[in-house]
């Protein structure tokens, strides 16, 4: 069976290393998973998670993309996706805020330009950017434009661009949202790597509760509704539903 090349950064921690592990464990070895992290001092807990597993299902690669060694790893990338006919990018990297929104928009783009013009070649691959039911991380706006932009120039070519909208994961920047929010935002990253079927949409939604929210993005046209809703269930007292 030909193995599935996918390209996963930001691995030493959270979605991204959870991917992995979900990937290079798939029992008909169907995926040669790429993880690659900023410094592979911190590969320990990723070599940890996947013992016990074949060799021919994952490799660590240390990637930095906010400096040069995206274009190291260009070089490679003929290495790479050598004989594979279908490849998936995943970018998963999240950093502190100082250079957000470069880490997690500008290299994002530059991952996937990257690899693309072999894609647009082979005609046919997928890529998966993580975003953000609520945005509460204003850069994900910028990426969710890119993506929609990238998904209708791309499709031409038979490969296909997702959104990964997931809600509040564990990490300590949710600590206080998660004292208010217990039932909607208790979400583990296991849960989150299951939302990878095969159908190919431009959002897939790790959890559902969050659902009528996003929702009012559409159906309130001024904004104002979603605004007051997404405060209300944020900040009112635990077990307060807001009003919708």
């Amino acid at each position: 069976i030909e193995q599935k090349v996918v390209l996963i950064t930001g691995c030493s921690s959270g979605i991204g290393l959870s991917l992995v592990v979900h990937l290079a464990s798939d029992p008909s070895k169907a995926y040669k998973v790429y993880a690659t992290m900023r410094n592979l001092c911190k590969k320990q807990r990723l070599l940890e998670s996947v013992r016990g597993l074949h060799k021919d299902t994952m490799a660590i690669l240390q990637m930095d993309v906010t400096e040069q060694q995206i274009d190291i790893l260009g070089k490679r990338k003929k290495d790479i996706l050598a004989f594979q006919r279908e490849k998936v990018c995943i970018n998963s990297t999240h950093w502190k805020l100082h250079g957000m929104l470069d880490v997690n928009l500008l290299c994002t783009l530059r991952t996937i330009q990257t690899f693309l013009p072999d894609m647009k070649r082979k005609r046919h691959a997928r890529i998966l950017v993580t975003g953000s039911i609520g945005g509460l991380q204003g850069y994900k706006f910028a990426v969710e434009g890119a993506c929609e932009s990238l998904a209708i120039l791309l499709q031409h070519f038979n490969i296909h661009v997702s959104l990964i909208e997931f809600d509040a994961h564990t990490h300590s920047l949710y600590d206080q949202y998660l004292q208010h929010c217990q039932s909607v935002f208790h979400q583990d990253t296991d849960d989150i790597t299951q939302v990878l079927p095969p159908t190919q949409f431009l959002r897939y939604y790790t959890n559902r509760a969050l659902l009528p929210m996003s929702s009012l993005k559409l159906t309130s046209m001024n904004g104002s509704q979603y605004i007051r809703a997404m405060s209300k269930l944020i900040f009112s007292a635990p077990n307060t539903d807001p009003q919708i």
